[in-house]
Parts: structure tokens; sequence; C-alpha cells
């Protein structure tokens, strides 16, 4: 796995939108935040609402060349989203991989942007950050910060803990070690089938979602499982599932229950409520670096790049 040269002051920084369009009175805010932490930010033509295809930040072929651009550009030291939303998957066939490979650096983000951590962990072996996006949220809290810069300048390594008040839960324990993988649920399930499906072989998979009926991530995660995804993983860490709400209240399965059904007979370590996802106070995660986790004591390190 390549592990890219951490930004630095004074680094530019390419801002691009792979999947829906950033609304015109959240780009400036954005802009601020990048400035504000020493980088130069340089906007993509996907950043601009003008350039919006229906709830695209632009068509395929615009948000595609931007990714390829920027990693071709040796001017350009980093790539951020600045916002998820929908559509990164419909990319992955338009993408350069020869030319990513050739020129890898720092590329971050989340949500949506799931479909590029797997793309480029797997099909071009780079480590990516799993990182809050400047117009996502252009003013976050010191938690977030402080794991935030050190996703962009070094010094994603060690132990992984919670915000205080806030604790992990043991849902099978157990310890394991592997390449963190994954992201957003509903963009993994959607991978099966396609020359970019996850792989979960000794992996420690990451799962999240925001905004799914609880009935969805049932069927989702028993996509998974079906796949043979959480069979083949080495452990599994699940993070915030923002307003996954049952659809009808008094008849359904809690998400623990669903955990219970669909987790834990698999047989590996899991650990629950990692403060990691959509959420406003949320960890930043190298994708593709090596992990150790102790399920048991809720325990979750990084090691060194």
């Amino acid at each position: 796995m390549y592990i890219p040269k951490p930004l630095f002051p004074g680094a530019r920084v390419a801002l691009l939108s792979p999947a829906s369009a950033v609304p015109e009175e959240r780009l400036q805010p954005a802009l601020k935040l990048v400035k504000s932490l020493g980088l130069e930010p340089v906007t993509y033509p996907s950043c601009f609402y003008a350039n919006r295809d229906g709830y695209f930040a632009a068509n395929d072929a615009q948000r595609a060349q931007d990714i390829n651009r920027a990693f071709a550009d040796p001017g350009i030291d980093g790539i951020w989203c600045i916002r998820g939303g929908y559509g990164a998957h419909r990319l992955l066939p338009l993408l350069d991989r020869e030319t990513i490979c050739k020129n890898p650096k720092w590329f971050g983000g989340y949500s949506d942007v799931t479909a590029l951590h797997t793309y480029l962990n797997q099909a071009c072996g780079l480590e990516t950050y799993h990182c809050t996006m400047p117009s996502t949220e252009p003013e976050p809290n010191e938690f977030t910060l402080g794991w935030l810069k050190k996703a962009l300048f070094g010094g994603l390594s060690g132990a992984l803990s919670n915000p205080g008040g806030q604790p992990a839960a043991t849902l099978v324990p157990g310890t394991a070690r592997g390449r963190l993988c994954g992201g957003n649920l509903s963009l993994l399930a959607a991978s099966l089938g396609t020359p970019w499906e996850i792989d979960t072989a000794g992996k420690i998979l990451f799962l999240e979602d925001i905004g799914e009926k609880t009935y969805r991530v049932d069927s989702m995660l028993t996509q998974l499982r079906n796949a043979g995804k959480l069979d083949s993983c080495a452990g599994i860490l699940l993070g915030a599932w923002t307003d996954c709400v049952p659809e009808i209240p008094e008849r359904t399965l809690t998400l623990t229950e669903i955990f219970s059904q669909l987790i834990v007979p698999a047989g590996k370590p899991a650990i629950l409520d990692i403060a990691c996802g959509h959420c406003p106070t949320t960890l930043s995660l190298p994708m593709g670096r090596m992990c150790r986790m102790d399920a048991g004591n809720c325990a979750i390190a990084l090691e060194e790049a």
C-alpha cells in the first residue's frame, strides 16, 4: 500500500465534487476552511453550482475529468472532495487508473466518496483518508478538526478514541489485525457484482450510513453477508448510523437486533458506536492502513504509516 506524502502549509489542494452539487452559498465557507488550515485551494469545475447536471455536480465526464486532471497535475499536492451526496460510483469506468497509479497523492473525503476510497485502495494500492469535507462541515468542532489535521498533515497513527462521554461498545469480543476498508454501507452494497467490488478478505471492515430505514440497513448488511464479505473479513467496526430510523416503529427490528442477527453469527470481533461517519463529531480514518482491534476492550490502534 502506497502511503502518500502528508500535506504541508502552502500545499495546493484540488477541491472537486465527484457526486452531488455544492450549493452556491457553501463554496466560500468551504474555501475559508481550507485556507484557515494553511492550504491553497484550487477549485475544479465540479465545485461550481452552475455546472450541475440534475442532482450531480457536473456530468459524469466532467467529474471524472476533474479527478484525472488533479492526479495528473504535478502542481497539485492533494485532492480533497468538497462534498459527497450521490454519484461517485458512476465515475469508476471513466477513471484513468494508469495516470493515478503513476501520480499517487493525498486523497480525502467520505460518504459517497466511499466508492473512490475502494477504487483507489484496491485498484491503485493508494492509502486514502476518510475525513470530513469542506462544504459539508465548514466549521468542524475541536475533536473533528484535531483528527482532520492528523489526516492532512501526518500523525494519524496509534490509538483511536471516541470523545469523552461517547463510549464505544463490544458487539463480539476478540482481537484482529488487518487493513482498514469500507465506509458507507450503501456504496459498499452497490459495489457487489462489479469490477470494483469491495474486497474484505483479512481486513478490518468499517461501516456507517445515514438516512436509511432500518429495513434498508438490514437488506444491505444481508447483501454483504450473502456475498461472503462478513465471513471473509478479520473484524468489523460500526460507526454512526445517523437518522437510520424504522419505517414503522411499532413493527421493526432495532439496529442492535439487526447487527446481532447478521454480524454476530460471523464470529468476527466487532465494535459498536465508533465516532465516525455522518456525525459532526467524527474521527478520520486512513483507509488501507494496517489496524489492530481488541473488541473486548473497545480498543483500536492504527499502525505507523
